[in-house]
């Protein structure tokens, strides 16, 4: 019977005080975090435990992800020649300092570097043509050039 008056009355009264009752002590009605979730005190600590390891999991995967990201942009920043940034260099420490980018981006900075060297080489090949004799070539071009006049005059059609 003290149990029906004290629910009846004593959560109106917590309602109409707004809870600021304060001395209270734990009463039948309150439950622990484990109890109120429908679990044992070692299920609760078993499943605290298992988000734990989840989280510092989450975290890792992120900071890996981030020193991969930080890695393409110093690969960049040298690259470039563009000014180092200490943020990026402190992520790739926080990661173990080795970081191995993903396939795809490996593949994107490997093609840059093919289209790089394709470029060097055509700069390398205008550079060599300073070495060929420019005067056997104008005799070629006008060579050339006469033997085309002379079968534009031996043309019919026009």
């Amino acid at each position: 019977m003290a149990f029906m008056v004290k629910t009846m009355v004593g959560g109106q009264l917590k309602n109409l005080t707004g809870g600021l009752g304060g001395g209270e002590e734990k009463g039948e009605g309150d439950k622990s975090p484990a109890e109120a979730q429908g679990m044992t005190r070692e299920e609760y600590e078993e499943y605290q435990k298992q988000l734990l390891e989840e989280k510092m999991e989450r975290d890792a995967q992120f900071t890996q992800r981030k020193a991969e990201r930080a890695t393409l942009r110093t690969h960049f920043r040298d690259k470039y020649r563009l000014p180092k940034n200490e943020t990026d260099d402190n992520q790739i420490q926080l990661a173990g300092g080795d970081v191995e980018l993903p396939k795809e981006l490996a593949k994107m900075i490997e093609q840059d570097n093919e289209e790089e060297e394709e470029k060097d080489s055509v700069i390398g090949q205008l550079t060599n043509i300073q070495n060929l004799d420019i005067d056997s070539i104008k005799d070629k071009a006008q060579a050339t050039l006469e033997d085309l006049k002379q079968s534009a005059e031996k043309c019919t059609v026009m």
